[in-house]
């Protein structure tokens, strides 16, 4: 795409003309296909996932799209992580490596097994967990990793499966970001043992509030079942005889018939902020102090969100730069989070299950504390987040890259 440059280079925020003064467009995300398959549930007369048809229906469509064998439906993203763990049977104790940038959802779901999140370092460029960081981080513990595709770029999937496979441990993917994100022309969520998803109201796609696991193994699903429904076996037949505790996390009808209108409508949006992604990164190559996302090689994001970092030695602080772009209509935020995960009060206080450190006690030799993770550091530091949505249009797309080129030749060179 050819490099597009506003009238003037004075910026909005000194008085000149704003590189986008048009608003972002918009869309409805919901609307008579969801109330069509709401009205089908509602008339089953039931809503309960067991006996109901949108879950079962559910369950297979989405299984098909990604290839697998089995689908297993819960209540969230981070329920879907603790299924999967403890489907891989991750107990009190045991050690999960993940990545040091994520939702505490992710890491929520490692605690509630009893386990301790070790978090590795990520690559700089890719936002994604960093496979040399993984081998430093494993020890005798070391029972699985939780590689997060974060902002629907892929990780380094091959380099992680070695890892896995050299010390025998499970590896889930948090494809909470990550519908239809390719690695080497596979989906995330099918190269692990186990994938894990999120339906609530911010993804791709949304159901409110659910999500799934994905796997290929007849085994872990089985066990994922049974711990997503309080350890009852709803086979027909089965006596109801829980044999281990777990919790009540259905995924009820209501949801289902949402989620089967909404993936009906995931090809046409990943199409779209795919397109939508790639050519804002393109059009921010070659900028003095913009350091755009790479993907691994053989990767493709799907862009829940895009992202860049800057360089504050060239262009100056992240604040003044974000309130500039602000300024010219560009939507944009100071990065994803505020902190490296590791950083939250939880971990830096090791404030456990009711008011107590556990499960922290049982590996008093971890530490959670700056400069754990440099690169992670770094990257929540300077930062900068802008929105992909697939009702943007060309328009959003050109006037955006120009108020982002706009605003970085300005501070690379304040005195042109």
């Amino acid at each position: 795409m050819p490099a597009i440059l506003a009238k003037s280079n004075a910026l909005a925020l000194h008085g000149g003309p704003m590189a986008k003064p048009t608003p972002y467009g918009t869309g409805k995300r919901f609307g008579n296909e969801e109330k069509r398959q709401l009205s089908e549930a509602i008339d089953q007369q039931t809503l309960f996932y067991a006996q109901g048809k949108k879950t079962k229906e559910f369950r297979e469509r989405f299984a098909a799209r990604y290839g697998v064998k089995h689908c297993v439906t819960c209540t969230s993203g981070t329920a879907a992580i603790h299924i999967a763990l403890a489907a891989c049977g991750i107990k009190p104790g045991d050690e999960v490596i993940t990545a040091s940038i994520t939702d505490i959802g992710t890491c929520s779901a490692i605690l509630l097994c009893g386990a301790i999140p070790v978090f590795a370092d990520l690559d700089p460029r890719t936002y994604t967990i960093d496979p040399a960081s993984v081998t430093a981080r494993v020890g005798p513990k070391t029972a699985a990793i939780v590689a997060v595709h974060l902002t629907g770029a892929p990780c380094d999937m091959d380099a992680l499966k070695q890892i896995a496979k050299k010390h025998d441990l499970w590896l889930v993917e948090d494809c909470a970001q990550a519908y239809h994100t390719e690695y080497k022309r596979q989906l995330g969520g099918t190269l692990g043992d186990i994938g894990c998803f999120s339906l609530n109201d911010f993804k791709h796609i949304s159901a409110g509030d659910a999500g799934m696991v994905i796997t290929h193994d007849a085994e872990l699903a089985h066990r994922a079942e049974l711990f997503a429904d309080k350890c009852y076996d709803r086979s027909p037949g089965a006596p109801r005889n829980p044999f281990f505790v777990a919790p009540n996390y259905r995924m009820c009808e209501l949801h289902a018939a949402v989620a089967l209108a909404q993936l009906e409508k995931l090809d046409s949006i990943i199409a779209r902020r795919r397109r939508y992604g790639d050519r804002l990164n393109e059009g921010l190559q070659n900028l003095p102090g913009i350091l755009p996302q790479k993907f691994v090689e053989g990767g493709r994001g799907s862009y829940w969100f895009g992202m860049f970092r800057i360089e504050p030695k060239v262009l100056g602080p992240r604040a003044k730069f974000v309130e500039a772009l602000t300024a010219e209509g560009v939507s944009a935020s100071d990065g994803y989070v505020d902190r490296a995960t590791y950083l939250y009060d939880v971990f830096t206080k090791k404030q456990g299950f009711g008011g107590t450190d556990f499960p922290f006690s049982l590996a008093p030799h971890i530490e959670y504390k700056p400069g754990l993770c440099p690169n992670a550091e770094a990257i929540v530091a300077d930062c900068v987040k802008v929105p992909v949505s697939e009702f943007f249009t060309d328009q959003d797309l050109e006037q955006t890259v120009a108020g982002i080129r706009k605003v970085a030749e300005h501070f690379a060179n304040p005195n042109r």
